[in-house]
């Protein structure tokens, strides 16, 4: 893994960062609605399949998306990434299903691509970590 380029750092970073900052500021305004009003994007196949009222789910939703979020910015990006981009891909299914919001849609499954090739870096960040620290203890023990 001598050949891992670290100019995509930069890339891996702003991926991190924003796909772990993002679900958390939406899960978080779930309570409160300021930047939007989340209950019109459920799906009315969700409200009619969910027990509770709209408002109440769009708060778990909220919880979940703040757990991602920080699942993201952990030492566990690679498994949240992935779960970011499942939410994602759900988030969108649900858009679809309501007949409008199409645009929201596919900016959802956009970023969902992004939280793949995040877990995509993260993986090749972690062979080459591995790999060097492999390394560098072949290099002790021969110096030893």
């Amino acid at each position: 893994m001598a050949d891992f380029d670290t100019r995509l750092n930069v890339g891996w970073w702003a991926l991190k960062i924003g796909l772990g900052v993002g679900p958390i500021i939406t899960g978080i305004d779930k309570y409160f609605n300021t930047l939007a009003d989340w209950t019109m994007y459920l799906s009315p196949l969700a409200t009619k399949a969910v027990p509770v009222s709209a408002a109440t789910f769009m708060r778990g939703v909220g919880a979940v998306e703040i757990i991602a979020g920080l699942v993201v910015l952990s030492r566990w990006t690679k498994i949240g990434s992935y779960i970011v981009m499942f939410w994602l891909l759900g988030i969108a299914v649900n858009l679809l299903t309501t007949g409008m919001f199409y645009d929201l849609a596919m900016r959802d499954v956009e970023i969902a691509i992004g939280a793949f090739v995040l877990s995509q870096l993260t993986a090749v960040r972690e062979q080459h970590t591995t790999a060097n620290r492999a390394a560098k203890g072949v290099l002790h023990s021969q110096l030893s």
